[in-house]
C-alpha cells in the first residue's frame, strides 16, 4: 500500500486545504459514535461558508428496502450513517453518472451525488450492482466556516486526496475500511493500526 504514492496532508504551511472529492481520515482517539474510526468524502468545501461531507463506512442496521416503499424489500441494501445531521432524510453517492441517474451531481472525478430517485431506484430494483457502485446514508456531516480547518490543524483528521478508483470509496465498511485507509498512509502512521475502536489517551 506504501508504494500507491498517495497525496495526503494536514492543513498548515503552504500544503493544500481540503477540497470536495478528498478523504478525510479520523485520528483514532475522535470518540464520537458518528466520527469513531471513520472515513469522510468531503462533498462540498467552501472556506467562507463551510464544508458537508458523509461518513463512508457507519453501517446501519437498516436496509433500504424498510425505509422505501419503492424499493424490493427482498434485495438487502445497506443504509449507512453520514452523520448527525439531517438523520431524517436519505442521501446518496454513486459512481454511475449523469447517464444512469439523470441530474447527478458530480463533486470529484468519477464521484457524484444524488440525482433523479426514481433512477436510483430502477436500479437497485432491477438488481444491479450496488457495492462500489452506489451508496445510501441517512444524514450528513457539516462543519462551519474554519471548523474542519482547525480540526485538521489539531490532527483531529488527516486530509486526502482519495487514493485509487472512485468505486474504492464505496466498498468495505466498517473497521476495516478505516484500516484500509490508514494503511493508504503510509509507514508514519502505523500506530494508528494498532489502535481499536474507541481508544482511550491516558
Amino acid at each position: 500500500m506504501n508504494d500507491l504514492n498517495t497525496q495526503f496532508f494536514k492543513v498548515g504551511g503552504a500544503k493544500p486545504m481540503p477540497c470536495a472529492g478528498h478523504v478525510l481520515i479520523a485520528d483514532p482517539f475522535i470518540s464520537e459514535d458518528c466520527f469513531n474510526h471513520g472515513v469522510v468524502s468531503l462533498i462540498d468545501y467552501l472556506p467562507e461558508e463551510g464544508t458537508t461531507g458523509v461518513v463512508l463506512n457507519n453501517r446501519t442496521e437498516y436496509k433500504l428496502g424498510e425505509l422505501l416503499d419503492g424499493i424490493d424489500s427482498s434485495i438487502e441494501i445497506p443504509v449507512f450513517c453520514g452523520g448527525p445531521l439531517g438523520q431524517d432524510r436519505l442521501y446518496f453517492i454513486h459512481t454511475l453518472g449523469q447517464n444512469i441517474i439523470p441530474k447527478a451531481r458530480r463533486y470529484a472525478d468519477g464521484l457524484y451525488i444524488g440525482g433523479d430517485f426514481e433512477a436510483a431506484e430502477r436500479y437497485v430494483n432491477q438488481g444491479y450492482p450496488t457495492e462500489g457502485c452506489i451508496r445510501f446514508f441517512i444524514g450528513y456531516s457539516s462543519w462551519a466556516e474554519g471548523q474542519l480547518e482547525h480540526e485538521i490543524m489539531n490532527e483531529q483528521w488527516v486530509n486526502m486526496k482519495f487514493p485509487l478508483s472512485p468505486d474504492d470509496i464505496i466498498t468495505g465498511a466498517g473497521d476495516r475500511f478505516w484500516h484500509r485507509f490508514v494503511g493508504y498512509l503510509g509507514s508514519a502512521y502505523r500506530t494508528w493500526s494498532l489502535l481499536p475502536r474507541n481508544a482511550v489517551c491516558n
